[in-house]
Formats: C-alpha cells, structure tokens, sequence
C-alpha cells in the first residue's frame, strides 16, 4: 500500500477516467487494491462504473462513479468538485479514457478524426487543466498514449497523431508544473486484450500482432496496470516521461 499523502486522514485518492472498461477497470481495481479511494468517470455507461463501485465496496475499499464528458470542460470541472467533496481532495488522475477509428490517411472520414480528436486530444487538456490546478502535492497525472506512435502501423495515422498530441502535451505539462511536486507522465501501450484493440480484429492478425512482441503474447490490461500504479505511487523520480508499456515491441 502506498502511503504518500498530505491530507489528515491518510486516504489517497485517484480519479480514472474511462475507469468503467479495458484498461481503465484494471487501472480502478489496482489502485483501489493499493490502498486509493478511486473515482471512476464514465461517458455513457453508468451501470458499468456503478458495478465496478459495487464490487471496490464490497471488498471494503471506497469508491465512486461520476459521469461526464471528458471533453467537457463544465462536465469535468463538476466531476473533481464531487470527487473533492466526497474524499477531500485529489492525489491521482489518470486518463485512460480514449476512443480508436482506424482508416488509411487517403479515406479517413473526416467526422472520425474530428471525433477521436474531441476525445483524446480536447479530453486529455480538459482533465489536464482541471489537474494542473486541483491535485495535491505529492500526486500524479498519468496520461495515456500509444507504442503505434513509434511502430507506425498502417490504417492508425489519425489515431496515432492525437495520440502524439498528448505525448506532448503531457512532457510541456510536467515542466510547466514545476515547484509543484506533481508527475505527469504518459503510459503507451502496446497491443493489450481489450475490447477496443479486438474489435474488427480477427484471429490471424491478433496472432500476429502478439507474434510481433518479443515475449509473444498480447499485453493483458493488469500489465498496464501496474505500470500506472508504479507512476501513481513510489515512481516519484520518474517525471515527464513516455513509458511504453509494449512488451519490447520496436
């Protein structure tokens, strides 16, 4: 258990945003088994988050659901004054929440990069300012990218372009907040067993993906979990950096 904290009751507090599937749920529940009351965001899928609170509780930890849109600057602000409310204040924030359309440059539609974009570039600042200003000294802002923005697979231009866009954003912000004794750092995985990476996948391209890796096999979200839980608690050296989360894949 992690047990770096400023506030009175010695309770850490992490706020995931897409904490309700894939990767955001492992993320949930590692934090939540480190020792972190953990608030999880959600878009559109309340029954999703509010059984994954369910099951924290049940096992005596403390946990939350808020919906809201990450883009959504009104939305997001509204989620971290519940969150503050409910446990006192923040330490952690993830931002897992993200969204994957996949095309070749030549015929992407363009409503598509516009979404992509609204969700992990606009997202990933609007959780980012509300971040900067509101989590305690001592805590962490994880953002998430991808590997792709190094393997350059084909059909992942558009996905792999918002994807940089917050790798940026995320080492600017770690210098920006200096003095301030916050991380920020970016995990980018590589190809992980999650309903949004297996979609439109079938089976002799998922073998190949995980062939791709050095220890042949896919990433599992526990993976990438524990890599955030290290940025979120111990790994307080380890700031404005890209963690690709890959399994050794070029």
């Amino acid at each position: 258990m992690f047990n770096t904290t400023n506030d009175t009751n010695g309770l850490r507090v992490a706020l995931v945003t897409g904490g309700s599937g894939g990767i955001g749920r492992a993320v949930v529940k590692k934090l939540s088994d480190a020792g972190f009351a953990v608030a999880v965001q959600y878009a559109g899928n309340k029954a999703k988050a509010d059984t994954l609170v369910a099951e924290i509780v049940e096992k005596g930890g403390k946990a939350v659901s808020v919906g809201g849109d990450v883009a959504d600057e009104q939305a997001m602000k509204a989620i971290f004054d519940t969150v503050e409310k409910e446990f006192g204040g923040i330490d952690v924030v993830v931002n897992t929440a993200g969204i994957m359309l996949l095309s070749p440059i030549a015929e992407i539609n363009l409503d598509d990069l516009d979404k992509m974009h609204r969700t992990n570039i606009r997202g990933t600042f609007v959780v980012s300012k509300q971040a900067a200003r509101r989590v305690r000294k001592g805590g962490a802002i994880i953002n998430f990218s991808t590997s792709i923005t190094r393997t350059q697979f084909p059909n992942y231009g558009a996905y792999a372009a918002s994807k940089a866009a917050v790798e940026s954003m995320t080492l600017i912000l770690a210098r920006e907040l200096r003095g301030k004794d916050i991380t920020v750092n970016a995990v980018a995985p590589g190809p992980t067993a999650t309903p949004l990476f297996l979609d439109g996948k079938d089976e002799k391209l998922i073998d190949h993906l995980a062939k791709s890796v050095p220890l042949e096999r896919l990433g599992q979200p526990e993976d990438i979990a524990e890599t955030v839980a290290f940025l979120a608690g111990p790994a307080r050296w380890v700031n404005g950096q890209i963690i690709f989360t890959n399994g050794g894949m070029a």
